[in-house]
């Protein structure tokens, strides 16, 4: 199979789909890989590091797109990419399409095959080609949220741990999956004073055995939630909903009941948010403020750390990449029930039920074009 790997143009994006070692991998397995000039140099890798294993460098990016039988990228191809897209062509890559009905027509027009990183799930529920990014973005956030709550950045001007005879921040975590377990773990060990809060009781029970003593579990419902984001100084949106959009737990009306200056990091912009007043920013330009309380809403956060996240995606999605090189999508997807959930639009045919509900779209299941 040719497959490319395009440099990846969103804002301050500098991670990379393939490291040269996953290069090597699908070189020594028969197939063509075609890289972007400079396509890992954000990340670390240069093209001298792909050549030598056998990788193809591809000057012209358009050329990367008409070679390959598979593109693998890390974020959503963007509307300048829109065009090289092409039916009978699979891209594997993170698409979050139930955020975005542009996003979603453009590749239902395209004819392309999607499978999408974030629905790819085990048995058991796990999504393991989101679980990396998630572990970076929940860490993030609160490395992030500490930073602007500096007073320089806008924020109320405190500390996140506090100190000797000065009390730590409050920081409430909504949703206690990947994000939000390690959203509170980074937290909890600045000296923060940290709520988690999560629908399901079993993982509630869970958190509270093995999350330190400065760190409390309650349920989310309404009244909870804003009870808890009345005192907080940061609140870390963590909510998910898989390949659907997440839900809105605070509206507008409820920043006037935050404290001026706090902080709001939604990680679930990518899935549209879980804040009525958010919207997707970028690296370059990260924050702004709403009725006094700073929002951050990084679409990318990974991508500010992209040595780190470059390695742990790459991990974590290369078994699957080389599953869909050796075997092509159709046979992939039909031996592996995980990687058949991240088929999203095929043939212009949406696949996946959440996107589908997103927009009032027929929904077509997925197992008739892998027979």
């Amino acid at each position: 199979m040719r497959i490319g790997i395009p440099k990846e143009i969103k804002t301050n994006e500098n991670r990379i789909a393939l490291v040269p070692a996953g290069a090597e991998a699908l070189v020594s397995a028969g197939h063509e890989v075609f890289v972007e000039q400079g396509g890992g140099l954000g990340s670390g890798f240069d093209d001298a590091q792909y050549t030598a294993v056998g990788a193809k460098i591809v000057p012209n990016v358009d050329d990367v797109w008409a070679q390959a039988d598979m593109i693998i990228k890390v974020k959503e191809p963007i509307e300048p990419e829109w065009k090289r897209m092409r039916k009978g062509q699979t891209i594997f890559t993170y698409f979050h399409f139930a955020a975005d009905e542009k996003l979603t027509k453009a590749h239902i027009d395209s004819g392309a095959t999607c499978i999408a990183y974030e629905t790819v799930e085990l048995a058991n529920g796990e999504l393991p080609l989101l679980t990396p990014m998630s572990e970076v973005a929940g860490r993030m956030a609160v490395q992030e949220g500490a930073k602007y709550l500096e007073k320089l950045f806008g924020g109320r001007g405190v500390l996140l741990g506090g100190v000797p005879g000065v009390p730590p921040a409050k920081v409430v975590v909504l949703g206690g999956g990947i994000v939000g377990i390690n959203a509170a773990k980074m937290a909890a060990g600045m000296g923060a004073k940290v709520t988690i809060m999560d629908l399901s009781l079993p993982r509630l029970r869970y958190l509270s055995d093995v999350m330190p003593a400065n760190v409390t579990c309650i349920y989310s419902n309404r009244h909870n939630v804003l009870e808890q984001i009345s005192t907080a100084d940061l609140v870390v949106g963590g909510v998910l909903i898989p390949g659907a959009k997440a839900p809105k737990l605070i509206r507008k009306e409820d920043l006037k009941l935050m404290k001026l200056g706090s902080v709001i990091v939604d990680v679930a912009i990518d899935q549209g948010g879980c804040v009525e007043t958010i919207h997707a920013t970028t690296h370059e330009n990260p924050v702004y403020t709403v009725d006094g309380i700073i929002h951050y809403g990084v679409a990318n956060m990974p991508g500010g750390v992209p040595r780190t996240s470059t390695l742990a995606l790459t991990n974590a999605t290369f078994p699957y990449a080389m599953k869909l090189a050796n075997k092509g999508w159709k046979a992939a997807l039909a031996a592996d029930p995980a990687l058949l959930k991240g088929l999203n639009v095929v043939d212009g045919k949406v696949t996946y039920q959440g996107v589908a509900d997103a927009f009032g779209m027929t929904f077509h299941d997925p197992m008739q074009f892998v027979k």
